[in-house]
């Protein structure tokens, strides 16, 4: 959920190797995935498993428009096998596609030059963030009515600190007896929102949905409900005299505009202690959960053993319910982690620190499940237990079908996992990916209905 015209306010005025560095980032415009990778954390005895899609939106009015979603992973920062960092960046506006690759670029980067980011994570998060927002603002970039979303976990050892800004989500998958219950990493940052509606109008910003800002309905009653009943007119951010910037969000990078009514790049930061009880976290933009709960999500990634899988199934879900409900879809990204070999510890307990409390979570559009969320700046500890210990090998799994179809909106049809011969493509499918080696090479069709 983005500004007003779908993602769009245009209808409104290398490191160096000894630091052992790997920035893994993603650039395709059409469908690109990553195979399953390992990623150790030697000092804690455990490894991760992830894998990562990312998916073009399609959008019949603008044929050509790019994926504005970008993503980031990045091992052994400041060369420590014990620190990952996973992102997602979430663009919009008429250069959203170069604030998400502008920020998913300097973000990470900013982390790893800082020294106290193993003490003090949570300064080193705020830290970063702002330096990358100042410079964005001060690049080439027009980032005026342009920005990103942000939702980042960085692994420190047993830890995970998430920094969030706007209204992509994070989500991790915690055992509890035989059920698996998904706890809310990141609490979007929205008008519906009361704090961050509160804090947006002390700054000189009008909250209106689209109806009432165009005289549809009585500006003066500000209650707009919650995401499901109102997800199709959220409240959105004006400035006093103007039709502009209709953010949906009251957090961003970038959105110099915006900024000046209250729209901040500050990240809400929660750190959770791992146990054996977190099975899998989720990382994904906000197309991933505008039809699908937090719950879901994590019911689906939990029915498949392979993170790649996961995401697959995942993507291809939320493809579908994007067009089953409009005419068009989102962009979708996701990174599942699998958290494997975590020692045993112990039964799990819970610790809030600042106010924390526990509602219902929601797809925007969906049914409500369980979840934790909180206010500005937050902590929190989560405790649990299971799991088994795996040999960590950095390998590519390919034991599946080689080519994944997205319908077209002509073929809405569930997600189907087939081989495709390069004869016919246009009446196959909207567009595709076919993994030609372990790297993940992506081809996709070219006629005027698959380009999406």
């Amino acid at each position: 959920m983005g500004c007003v015209n779908g993602k769009c306010c245009s209808r409104y005025p290398p490191s160096s190797d000894e630091d052992s560095r790997d920035y893994s980032v993603q650039a395709k415009h059409i469908l690109t995935q990553r195979s399953l990778e390992f990623i150790p954390v030697p000092s804690y005895n455990f490894h991760l498993e992830y894998s990562v899609l990312t998916q073009r939106g399609y959008y019949p009015d603008s044929p050509d428009k790019e994926n504005q979603d970008s993503f980031c992973v990045g091992t052994q920062i400041q060369g420590n096998p014990d620190i990952h960092f996973f992102g997602v960046f979430d663009g919009h506006g008429q250069f959203g596609t170069q604030c998400s690759n502008f920020v998913r670029d300097n973000l990470v980067k900013k982390l790893a030059d800082d020294p106290a980011l193993s003490n003090n994570p949570v300064e080193a998060y705020n830290s970063a963030f702002s330096a990358t927002n100042y410079e964005l603002h001060n690049s080439e970039i027009d980032d005026t009515m342009s920005g990103t979303t942000a939702i980042t976990v960085l692994v420190i050892g047993d830890t995970l600190l998430v920094a969030n800004v706007g209204d992509s989500r994070a989500v991790i998958a915690v055992k509890d007896g035989n059920r698996i219950i998904a706890q809310d990493l990141s609490n979007d940052q929205t008008p519906f929102r009361k704090d961050e509606c509160d804090r947006v109008k002390l700054a000189g910003a009008r909250v209106l949905s689209v109806d009432q800002v165009e005289g549809l309905k009585d500006p003066n009653i500000q209650a707009w409900g919650d995401e499901e009943s109102e997800g199709g007119d959220p409240p959105r951010l004006w400035v006093q005299n103007g039709m502009y910037p209709g953010t949906a969000f009251t957090r961003s990078v970038g959105d110099s505009t915006a900024e000046k009514i209250g729209v901040t790049a500050v990240p809400e930061v929660l750190r959770v202690q791992l146990t054996a009880n977190h099975l899998f976290f989720v990382v994904a933009s906000d197309g991933v959960f505008e039809f699908l709960s937090s719950q879901t999500v994590v019911n689906m990634a939990a029915s498949y053993s392979d993170p790649q899988d996961a995401c697959n199934a995942i993507a291809g879900e939320s493809y579908k319910l994007w067009l089953e409900h409009e005419n068009r879809t989102d962009d979708i990204t996701i990174i599942i982690v699998h958290i494997k070999g975590f020692p045993n510890s112990g039964a799990g307990t819970t610790d809030g620190s600042s106010g924390t409390n526990i509602r219902p979570t929601r797809s925007r559009r969906g049914t409500s499940d369980i979840s934790v969320t909180s206010g500005s700046e937050f902590y929190r500890s989560v405790r649990s237990d299971s799991s088994e210990l795996q040999s960590c090998q950095h390998v590519l799994s390919m034991n599946r079908s080689p080519a994944i179809v997205v319908p077209s909106p002509a073929h809405q049809r569930p997600l189907e996992f087939v081989v495709i011969r390069l004869k016919g493509l246009q009446e196959a499918a909207s567009h595709f990916v076919i993994f030609l080696d372990g790297c993940g090479v992506a081809m996709h069709s070219t006629g005027s209905r698959s380009n999406l």
